[in-house]
């Protein structure tokens, strides 16, 4: 039920359609200006529980149960549950999935994520392996900091190029028919090197990334800009968006008019002190569980091409010397045509 188009991109004959959603957010996100969009905030960064880590697990269940009762599902009704973090082995959500006994599919694309997540579960309903199927994935700054670059409680000074890692998680629950938003096509990223060393410089390590993706999906579908209603990447911030924006125009392509970045829309940057604007796995799942979704279904928008980025590193390789990988997966998004 699927056309190949080139290496990477696919187009589902038999769409999934996004059945429910659900964003879970923290303190910062409930004060920036997509909070009405939340179906849950938090002004307790532990969610009630010990440690950080177990507030990150207990934001996905919190994610996965709201977008469940929003579908009148139960976790026996999804096949398969698709999902990960930015934490070492995953375990902010194989924790917070282990009480829910829905077969599991651990990811890790960084803060691509959510798409990698979104086109995988999409590909296995199309190819009529799954009937339902959730894609969810979170992040949280305090875990992040812990574990990337310096804990909290040091208060080390950021460079203006960093991002704030999104407290956030977002699910969406797939499945074969209903009025929802449709994801149509799909396409999978390479990895993407050009050399950056700064963990503190996210939005330039995953820039390029972004452009390879929607360079490559543009000419596979034979669409560019003036073909889709909004252009979401994933939390490259300011200096990202630029980047990218930059990068098109160099080849006589002008993105300014179609183009956002997460990393730009869920906090205000000036009043909030975001620097270079928002990050982390959370950050492309809430804007797209809440806000974009929520938009395209009351109108808003009708065709979306949703590009969440990610960087591919570790501490360990940072400690290293070594540069970072980007990614980035692209998936689009329709509403159906009204009878």
């Amino acid at each position: 039920m699927q056309k190949r188009l080139g290496r990477q991109t696919v187009v589902l004959e038999r769409p999934s359609v996004i059945l429910s959603h659900a964003a879970v957010g923290g303190k910062q996100e409930g004060e920036g200006p997509l909070s009405a969009y939340f179906d849950h905030l938090c002004a307790d960064s532990f969610f009630g529980e010990k440690t950080w880590e177990k507030a990150e697990s207990a934001m996905q269940k919190i994610a996965l149960s709201k977008a469940l009762e929003k579908a009148t599902l139960s976790p026996e009704d999804l096949d398969y549950i698709l999902a990960g973090d930015l934490l070492n082995q995953c375990i902010g959500t194989s924790f917070g999935l282990r009480d829910f006994n829905i077969p599991f599919y651990g990811l890790y694309g960084a803060c691509s994520t959510m798409g990698e997540s979104l086109a995988l579960g999409s590909l296995l309903i199309s190819g009529g392996c799954a009937e339902k199927a959730g894609a969810m994935t979170s992040s949280h700054f305090c875990t992040a900091e812990r574990q990337y670059r310096m804990p909290v409680p040091y208060g080390s000074q950021r460079t203006p190029t960093a991002q704030w890692t999104a407290t956030a998680a977002g699910c969406v629950i797939l499945g074969c028919e209903g009025p929802g938003p449709r994801v149509t096509t799909v396409t999978c990223g390479k990895i993407v090197d050009q050399g950056i060393t700064d963990a503190n410089n996210m939005g330039a390590a995953m820039a390029p990334a972004a452009y390879d993706t929607l360079t490559t999906h543009f000419a596979a579908t034979g669409t560019g800009p003036a073909d889709y209603d909004l252009i979401l990447t994933g939390d490259l911030g300011l200096l990202g968006h630029q980047i990218v924006t930059d990068l098109f125009a160099r080849d006589g392509v002008d993105l300014s008019q179609k183009y956002q970045d997460c990393g730009m829309l869920l906090y205000d940057i000036q009043k909030q002190d975001m620097h270079a604007g928002a990050s982390g796995c959370g950050c492309a799942a809430s804007v797209l569980c809440g806000y974009l979704l929520r938009e395209m279904e009351e109108g808003r928008w009708r065709r979306v091409l949703f590009a969440p980025t990610g960087a591919l590193l570790s501490p360990t390789s940072s400690f290293q010397g070594e540069s970072i990988p980007g990614i980035c997966h692209a998936v689009t998004l329709e509403m159906p045509e009204k009878e």
